[in-house]
């Protein structure tokens, strides 16, 4: 897994550095450096905090894949890019236990929906002994979330990734498909 990690760090690195590529003018070296001004340092492409809606690349690494049943089918491993950034595909661990037997499935990010709430799913249990209905609502196991209760939607959209992502596919699918190469 350490490699996945790098290889996401990496990919990170090099989408933020295509702006700044793509900003130099084609005789940008024959051209003499130009004074700073306060205008233009104001006017730099620069984005100074995480946005509303924006995700860091490296936390989608392990975040959960559910199908259309809140069946937990597998979490994110890597994340495949294109040339100009655009995101091809997730590559997701499934099956095994433990990390031993699992394999990697590609799935188009266009087939993906993602989700900032996390999963709710009621289960039947034992009335409490002070009443109430004896439904349960479990939410999935996140080693960065230790319990904490989340207060809103718009502080979950902060953080910086998803919850949860969703397919619209059965368990027996995803273990059918082919196995993801690198």
């Amino acid at each position: 897994m350490p490699m996945n990690r790098f290889t996401l760090a990496l990919a990170t690195i090099a989408l933020g550095s295509l702006p700044a590529l793509a900003q130099a003018p084609s005789g940008a070296a024959n051209a003499p450096p130009a004074s700073p001004t306060a205008s233009s340092a104001t006017s730099a492409p620069f984005i100074t905090g995480l946005k509303a809606g924006m995700w860091r690349a490296s936390k989608l690494d392990g975040v959960n894949v559910y199908n259309n049943a809140n069946e937990k089918i597998g979490d994110i491993s890597d994340v495949l890019f294109d040339q100009s950034g655009r995101i091809e595909a997730i590559v997701i661990g499934v099956g095994g236990f433990l990390g031993l037997g699992e394999r990697d499935v590609a799935i188009p990010f266009d087939q993906i929906r993602w989700s900032n709430e996390p999963i709710r799913s009621v289960s039947s249990t034992p009335a409490p002994s002070g009443g109430g209905t004896g439904a349960r609502l479990d939410t999935p196991d996140r080693s960065d979330v230790t319990g904490a209760i989340r207060s809103t939607t718009g502080d979950m959209a902060m953080r910086g990734y998803p919850d949860h992502a969703v397919i619209n596919m059965t368990r027996e699918q995803v273990r059918a498909a082919p196995q993801f190469k690198y």
